[in-house]
């Protein structure tokens, strides 16, 4: 550690990163070194880290950990979830530079979790990987009409089109994400297969007009009130026989409160204003209340963990260009938060997992086959 007159002294043996201390009023809470007030005063410029930024999240955890009582049994406080609200936290998230997030995606700026096949990919496979996955788990064919639910920069849209020749109608609450979303359909002559709006999930026709549903990443920001709205409004979307994708991160703790020590108020204030994250059985009885019928799940967590780390890096390889894209307090928090959630889902104190769901027929039949070997057959 450095303070402000650059004394510096050691909090261990062969330490691997510094802890700049900027301001003297922050010594006084060295003493109760919660996740959140670390990560904000790292924000607010209080604190300068040196090191590797991935380093830095081991070894402010393990600091937390061993002075912080851990308050993840407090119980979860609920986010009010309106369409205006819901529009402002994805404005807020989203609706930054597009060049920024381009300096740390993938070409087609898919922001959900990769799916790695072996591990060994990079990113620009994986994320391809996660397409192909994704459909061939919907079972996607020629002339499929096909609901992208927060379809952010079209990325899974465009390749299904192009790739499974399905009709797709997604839709988004960013308009930056919509404006270049369209501008890559047009530059790839789908404009007869693609169609991209800025709309509500909740204003979705419920005329069961859609073969496939697919909702990536999206319904982090729904909200644990409107759960039930979300699935019922799935259900409508689809005609019998069809199947629903979520794609999504859920809780580790069963009511869905936050990881404990201040990481979940962190992402809460600086990241995901208004996000809830369910646990896979609270997301699973909503679906089967809603009268659809899961009949797969995988969990991701490793997946995800891995795809942080690249996002992680390739931001961290553009530092300078990122400053140039974003406000200083944004690019903070954009770092702290992409390496801190490779963290939490190596430790487990989040998951990513795939639900699918079928809405049967009236007898209670489907088309689905009998295993899931065509899923992993080109």
């Amino acid at each position: 550690m450095r303070l402000w007159d650059g004394h510096e002294f050691s909090l261990g043996d062969d330490p691997s990163v510094t802890i700049v201390v900027k301001d003297p009023q922050m010594v006084a809470q060295f003493t109760h070194p919660s996740l959140d007030a670390l990560g904000a005063a790292f924000v607010e410029g209080k604190l300068e880290l040196e090191g590797s930024i991935h380093e830095v999240i081991r070894v402010c955890d393990e600091w937390s950990q061993a002075l912080v009582e851990d308050d993840a049994d407090n119980p979860p406080v609920r986010s009010l979830h309106d369409k205006e609200t819901d529009a402002k936290a994805i404005s807020y998230h989203y609706d930054l530079s597009n060049a920024f997030y381009q300096l740390w995606l993938d070409s087609d700026m898919a922001y959900s979790c990769a799916y790695f096949e072996t591990g060994s990919e990079t990113l620009e496979q994986a994320q391809q990987a996660k397409f192909r996955h994704l459909c061939r788990k919907l079972r996607l064919q020629p002339g499929d009409y096909l609901l992208d639910v927060g379809c952010g920069w079209g990325g899974l849209a465009r390749y299904a089109a192009r790739e499974f020749g399905a009709k797709v109608f997604g839709i988004t609450l960013s308009k930056a994400q919509l404006t270049l979303a369209r501008e890559r359909v047009k530059a790839e002559g789908l404009e007869d297969l693609v169609e991209l709006q800025l709309l509500d999930y909740r204003d979705l026709p419920q005329d069961g007009r859609f073969d496939k549903v697919v909702s990536v990443g999206m319904f982090e920001h729904v909200g644990h009130a409107n759960l039930e709205q979300y699935c019922k409004t799935l259900f409508g979307a689809v005609r019998e026989g069809g199947l629903v994708m979520n794609h999504g991160i859920t809780a580790k703790h069963t009511d869905g409160r936050p990881v404990g020590r201040g990481a979940g108020e962190f992402i809460e204030k600086y990241v995901f204003p208004n996000g809830e994250l369910p646990h896979l059985s609270m997301i699973s009885a909503e679906i089967s209340e809603a009268g659809l019928e899961i009949v797969d799940v995988e969990s991701l967590r490793l997946h995800y963990a891995r795809t942080l780390d690249h996002w992680s890096e390739r931001l961290e390889d553009n530092l300078e260009a990122a400053a140039k894209e974003v406000p200083e307090q944004a690019l903070r928090i954009w770092r702290l938060y992409l390496a801190g959630c490779a963290y939490a889902f190596a430790k487990g104190w989040i998951n990513l997992h795939q639900i699918l769901a079928v809405k049967a027929h009236a007898d209670g039949s489907h088309e689905l086959p009998w295993t899931r070997d065509d899923i992993y057959t080109p």
